[in-house]
């Protein structure tokens, strides 16, 4: 049972896993862990993963309408990447519970520095809001979201980071509609994974609803601003970038124990 402190903390920080999700398509697990943990206080760690999915993949789906209205999601290929992603989840956490848990963190965050150069590289302009599904586009975002959802699941966390740059890549959409198209993947790994936890009675109820109320009104702020930044897309991917950068140092410096031969 939280105390009210403690209840404001999870509203709190719901709002700023909100915010991430609403603004830059991802950042909800990596966030929401640590803030569950260590700034609401819940210390039972797998709790806590079962319940910051959840929260997760209630408010990725909740920002999910703010982004349709803003006339940003392309759902043929968030279905389409969402679908083989659930198969490449399922193996790889699979995979992913054999591996020692500070070697996946520090890995995970040497991958996503990879990613933040990646997206920093200059992109052909396609129009910004010209893009539209092709045919051709469904044979490249089934294996890009097959793999991605395999790398989510091996580590466990931060699917946004690849879900976004992932659509990047298979179709050249527009930033701004990969991370409100990403949103329905966040929403369906987070989902898959919560459904796995919850049948082992390690979800905190009170806390979802308290994280997703939060998350509602920062993924209201997000979206806003994230709007409002994609009439400036280096902008936009300077951002983006900048986030993964901090979060990937920020990890690899508390796991830095991985590099010490066992």
């Amino acid at each position: 049972m939280l105390t009210p402190i403690q209840t404001g903390l999870a509203i709190f920080s719901g709002v700023i896993v909100g915010f991430s999700l609403g603004l830059i398509g991802g950042g909800g697990s990596i966030l929401a862990v640590p803030l569950l943990m260590y700034v609401v206080g819940l210390d039972r760690p797998h709790l806590v993963i079962g319940t910051t999915a959840l929260a997760v993949s209630i408010n990725a789906y909740i920002n999910l309408y703010p982004h349709w209205r803003a006339g940003h999601i392309r759902w043929k290929a968030a279905i389409w990447f969402a679908v083989p992603g659930i198969l490449g989840d399922f193996i790889g956490s699979s995979l992913g519970k054999l591996v020692n848990g500070k070697d996946l963190l520090f890995l995970f965050a040497i991958l996503m520095l990879v990613v933040a150069i990646l997206m920093l590289r200059p992109r052909r302009d396609n129009g910004g809001g010209g893009y539209e599904w092709s045919r051709h586009d469904f044979w490249r975002v089934l294996p890009a979201g097959l793999a991605v959802g395999f790398v989510s699941g091996f580590f466990g966390i931060g699917g946004g980071f690849l879900i976004v740059p992932g659509l990047v890549f298979s179709t050249g959409m527009p930033l701004i509609m990969a991370i409100g198209s990403s949103l329905f993947s966040v929403g369906t790994f987070g989902l898959t994974t919560a459904v796995n936890y919850a049948l082992s009675g390690l979800v905190a109820w009170l806390v979802v609803v308290e994280y997703v109320a939060g998350g509602a009104v920062g993924g209201f702020l997000g979206t806003h601003l994230a709007t409002r930044l994609s009439g400036h897309k280096r902008l936009l991917n300077y951002v983006f970038s900048g986030i993964i950068v901090v979060v990937a140092l920020y990890m690899m410096d508390l796991n830095l124990s991985a590099l010490h031969f066992r």
